[in-house]
């Protein structure tokens, strides 16, 4: 006899939120690492995510990023390189939910104390012009990375603690820097009107793919955890779209990194 079919999708059941992960990073890593002959290693102490890779490409192509040799991820590159008298370690091209909180897992599995993700982002609200940073203090939680590590809410949100560590972190960089709201989505094609007029009724500045995933995977490992939406693009709608500005925007998102990294270190 077939069990009648539930109500709740499968994404919602049978989590067990507070029971440990049979399967963890460091036993990925610690085959990986004997699999490829890697000496152990500690990653920098601050990452970074670059899931369009311009920022990889922009330091690569000057000469300054240098492949970590003992990063033991199966489906990633991470480069070592110093930035205002910090080390940083970069991760590129790690696009969407899931695969930005499998990197994320595996870096602070390595010895990561803080993670920023800088992603490209579309905007919602049209009053708005690109390019410009937002530091993301909640995200929609349209993707299903994020319900792996939370129960069900509609928003996961940076840690309030690190916030306001943050407050006052970029007053004079070259482009703007506010807060705000997300929508982080698994579907990027399938942003409807629907979609998007909801998202403007809620105050959502722009749409991403990786940051309500990173916040609740932060929130349960308890990790401090740093997300920014570059508003680059209208989604395609006007012609000339997609422009980030000088080096691809690089040069001003590295200065947004630097000085979240200089406040955080300040206050650690």
């Amino acid at each position: 006899m077939k069990a009648k079919p539930s109500s709740i999708p499968p994404i919602l059941r049978n989590k067990g939120y507070d029971q440990p992960s049979i399967f963890v990073p460091e036993s990925l890593l610690r085959e990986a690492r004997r699999q490829k002959a890697l000496p152990n290693g500690r990653v920098p102490a601050i990452c970074v995510l670059d899931p369009d890779g311009d920022i990889v490409r922009h330091l690569l192509d000057a000469g300054r990023a240098l492949p970590n040799s003992s990063w033991a991820c199966y489906h990633t590159s991470l480069y070592n390189f110093e930035h205002d008298g910090i080390q940083f370690g970069l991760i590129g091209f790690a696009v969407g939910a899931s695969f930005a909180v499998l990197v994320a897992e595996e870096l602070f599995a390595s010895g990561c104390q803080l993670l920023i993700s800088v992603t490209s982002s579309g905007l919602i609200l049209s009053r708005a012009v690109p390019p410009f940073f937002v530091l993301i203090e909640r995200a929609l939680r349209d993707e299903g990375t994020s319900y792996h590590y939370l129960p069900p809410s509609d928003y996961a949100q940076i840690d309030r603690r690190l916030l306001a560590v943050l407050d006052g972190a970029f007053p004079v960089l070259r482009a703007p820097v506010r807060r705000g709201s997300t929508w982080t989505t698994d579907a990027p094609f399938r942003e409807t009107s629907v979609a998007v007029e909801y998202a403007g009724s809620e105050g959502i500045v722009a749409v991403e793919m990786e940051a309500a995933a990173l916040y609740a995977f932060a929130q349960a490992r308890q990790k401090p955890v740093v997300c920014f939406a570059h508003v680059t693009n209208r989604m395609g709608s006007v012609e000339g779209d997609f422009a980030k500005g000088d080096a691809a925007g690089s040069r001003e998102a590295l200065e947004v990194i630097a000085a979240t990294a200089k406040t955080w270190l300040g206050n650690g």
